[in-house]
């Protein structure tokens, strides 16, 4: 899939232009035709014992050499190799075994980042434009048809998609991206312990792969927040109710999606006063990417980064004792670069 040129990608008042009008498409579709939310729900039949799951694993076990995690530090290039978050992940990944042991051509591909907050990239709230772009490239490369990067966004969406940077890297690559609209979400029966029926934003589920690619960083009530947290941009509805009992939603979700791959924007990191941070001084830049099969592990050992540990995140262990992943990461198959 070769980039648009340079002359076809949107200035800043273009992309405004454009977003604008899309937001304006959509939100008159969603007066003129809303959806009911369905109450059965599609995917009602697809349950793992009494709880729902939408799996997007990939069944091919690969090479043995391949790794289950993988770690991608600056340290870890050449001297005179210029340090770039499509170089990391293009590491992280060839220690997995390559992109195209994921993706398939002709598979349709959701990117879920993190595109929660009216933020720039230097406040590190968001995941960075630039890993999601090298996601986008990868999968391109390994044969995907379409490519879709979308996200439930807590602030404007509009302005989140426009001021993380994500639109325009996106567009300018060829990836379709969706904002979320009323019309978009359908409820689904999650059958977890707080999520029971939830609207869900169709986009982020209805595709051949899903690769979640989160930021990590503090946050303020779950106290480490990437890959299992970032499933919550999957749901509509007042989310903000589920933080009253954060530890058992996010595991909920987490069990309720499992991705084709995960792969962790480390490159700058909000050290505190997260999720939406705002401070450059609170962030630091640490240029590393962690690649996971296994979204739980991802997270404990992503955790670290910002000086927790797995024992102190109450949800890795709901997630762990389920049976959907491992907090033990040093038990995977791992590789740093």
């Amino acid at each position: 899939m070769e980039p648009k040129k340079p002359q076809d990608r949107p200035d800043r008042r273009e992309a405004l232009k454009r977003i604008g009008a899309a937001a304006g498409v959509l939100a008159a579709s969603a007066v003129v035709g809303k959806l009911a939310w369905d109450k059965g729900g599609f995917g009602v039949g697809e349950a793992s014992g009494s709880r729902m799951m939408r799996s997007y694993r990939v069944a091919e076990p690969g090479q043995p050499a391949d790794a289950e995690l993988a770690i991608a530090r600056a340290a870890g290039f050449k001297e005179g190799e210029e340090v770039t978050a499509e170089g990391l992940v293009a590491h992280a990944l060839a220690a997995m075994g390559g992109m195209k042991k994921f993706v398939k051509r002709g598979d349709i591909v959701v990117i879920k980042p993190n595109i929660g907050w009216d933020r720039a990239p230097i406040h590190a709230a968001n995941t960075n434009p630039d890993v999601v772009a090298a996601v986008i490239k990868e999968a391109f490369n390994a044969g995907a048809k379409k490519v879709v990067v979308a996200d439930g966004s807590c602030n404007d969406p509009n302005r989140c998609y426009q001021r993380s940077g994500i639109w325009n890297k996106s567009y300018a690559l060829g990836a379709e991206v969706v904002l979320p609209a009323e019309h978009r979400f359908r409820t689904m029966r999650m059958k977890g312990e707080v999520l029971d029926e939830w609207p869900v934003f169709t986009t982020l589920v209805e595709a051949d792969k899903v690769i979640n690619v989160p930021v990590a960083k503090h946050h303020n009530l779950a106290k480490y927040t990437a890959a299992m947290k970032n499933w919550y941009g999957v749901l509509g509805g007042r989310r903000n109710r589920l933080h009253q009992n954060i530890d058992t939603s996010i595991a909920d979700l987490a069990t309720f999606m499992s991705p084709t791959l995960v792969i962790v924007d480390a490159m700058r990191v909000l050290m505190r006063n997260g999720p939406q941070g705002g401070n450059i001084d609170d962030t630091r830049v640490m240029n590393t990417i962690i690649a996971s099969v296994d979204q739980i592990a991802a997270d404990a050992l992503g955790c670290t980064l910002i000086g927790q540990h797995r024992d102190n995140l109450p949800y890795l262990k709901m997630g762990h004792d389920r049976g959907i992943g491992t907090m033990f990461y040093e038990n995977l198959r791992v590789k740093e670069v």
